[in-house]
């Protein structure tokens, strides 16, 4: 041991202990074979949208196959998000009309019921315009205390969905005016 440094002692030696650990271990070094899985998204069509959650407008795109959403990603060529998603935009996929856990019906609570109903359509959409003129007949303001024509109605409030386009927005800006609704905001600009 003459020849030997102190500090080439020492790599010969963590150089065998190391060795010895690794092979106790039972790691094999020899090369293994790779192969591909199969993406889902082959031969899918990929249609763009916009998220449907706030109002910064990301860019998804939406593989389908045979009329099935499966799979959603961030959309690279995007101006706005550039491909990167939030953990909501991440999760789209699962609003998706093929999620087993997704409401596909209306449900319905009764005043004072604890028990949730699913109901038709027709039934849910009754239910909210006789609300809505039930409300609209008993506190629409015609004219204020001075007399003035006021023409309005600040027992009901709306608030908008980001998921809305310009134009979607402007004709349901209008509906609520003409009901006289004074209390109209849109998410995109909370």
């Amino acid at each position: 041991m003459k020849g030997i440094s102190r500090r080439g002692f020492l790599k010969i030696s963590g150089a065998t202990v190391a060795g010895v650990a690794l092979g106790s271990l039972g790691f094999d070094l020899k090369p293994i074979e790779a192969y591909a899985q199969t993406l889902r998204i082959r031969n899918a069509k990929q249609t763009t949208t916009i998220c449907p959650y706030c109002a910064v407008g990301c860019g998804i795109i939406v593989h389908t196959i045979e009329g099935k959403v499966v799979n959603t990603e961030g959309d690279p060529d995007h101006p706005i998000n550039e491909g990167a998603l939030c953990s909501k935009g991440m999760a789209v996929y699962q609003i998706s009309h093929n999620n087993p856990n997704r409401l596909s019906n209306p449900m319905y609570r009764a005043p004072f019921s604890a028990e949730w109903k699913q109901v038709s359509w027709d039934f849910a959409l009754d239910k909210i315009a006789e609300n809505v003129k039930k409300t609209r007949d008993k506190y629409f303001e015609a004219t204020n205390k001075k007399g003035q024509t006021v023409n309005r109605l600040t027992n009901i409030a709306s608030v908008g969905s980001a998921a809305m386009d310009n134009e979607e927005c402007y004709i349901y800006q209008k509906f609520l005016r003409s009901l006289g609704l004074v209390y109209i905001e849109h998410q995109a600009r909370i």
